[in-house]
């Protein structure tokens, strides 16, 4: 957890980089779905500027500055649904950051679910009776309990990956999340919004392409405790700092749990 180290050591400063639009927050399709999902008006997508060079063993001090710049403070107050994600009033103490692998440049790691029996031949998702759940379905028992028998059909580094996350995030939704029967609204907007976040670099000899961000999950505490993305843990309410160590940019990409809004 990173404490009181920043005022002592290299700074960094951030600009909100207004001219930098994600498109899957303009892309009506995915808009659409983020509104059947429970989740528009509370995800988003900001990014800044910043003026030092970053390095992944310097994380935990980066997102200190960053949840203690000025700037970032008031334009999340400003952006933010009320309600949605708690603004930064107080100051910030601590953040806890967990650095989250991110080296996927295809989809081939869902592969596996076609063909192992979440999925119908159609390519509808089958439906399964849950204690708790009364509209569930394989998909969301093999992304969620490990005593699924399809579990596993994704292995355990694999789930790690942001890709896999970012998926796992869309399929469980908002509060009122309308689930979909086919799989194929999901792919399609974990792909865009992934292409969005992560910036990628092709080697000039091999042609091989790989991912250059960084992404950092983190939740952020003041004098009360933890404060955002929320003040209490919920796990589809989240926050991740996804950093372009060569651009200097960073997007905050988070969602807090709760109502989304029902009009695009």
């Amino acid at each position: 957890m990173a404490g009181e180290k920043c005022e002592f050591e290299q700074t960094f400063s951030f600009s909100p980089l207004s001219s930098k639009k994600v498109s899957f927050l303009q892309d009506k399709d995915t808009l659409a779905l983020l509104m059947k999902w429970s989740m528009l008006g509370r995800i988003s997508a900001q990014s800044y500027s910043f003026d030092q060079s970053f390095y992944p063993y310097n994380s935990d001090k980066f997102a200190l500055c960053f949840f203690r710049d000025p700037y970032v403070a008031s334009s999340l107050s400003r952006k933010m649904k009320p309600g949605a994600c708690v603004p930064l009033d107080k100051p910030v103490v601590s953040v806890d950051v967990e650095p989250v692998p991110c080296t996927k440049v295809s989809m081939e790691l869902f592969d596996p679910i076609y063909s192992c029996g979440i999925l119908s031949p159609s390519g509808h998702i089958v439906k399964c009776f849950h204690d708790v759940h009364p509209d569930y379905d394989e998909l969301r028992q093999m992304l969620q309990e490990e005593d699924s028998e399809h579990y596993y059909v994704v292995g355990k580094e694999e789930r790690r990956e942001f890709l896999f996350r970012l998926f796992k995030h869309l399929c469980f939704g908002g509060e009122l999340c309308q689930y979909e029967d086919t799989i194929d609204p999901y792919i399609s907007a974990t792909k865009h919004i992934y292409k969005d976040l992560i910036s990628v670099q092709k080697d000039p000899e091999t042609k091989k392409i790989s991912v250059v961000s960084t992404v950092l999950k983190v939740c952020v505490y003041d004098e009360s405790g933890q404060c955002y993305p929320g003040r209490r843990e919920e796990e589809q309410t989240f926050a991740y700092l996804i950093v372009d160590p060569f651009k200097r940019h960073v997007t905050l990409f988070c969602h807090c749990y709760g109502v989304g809004n029902f009009t695009l």
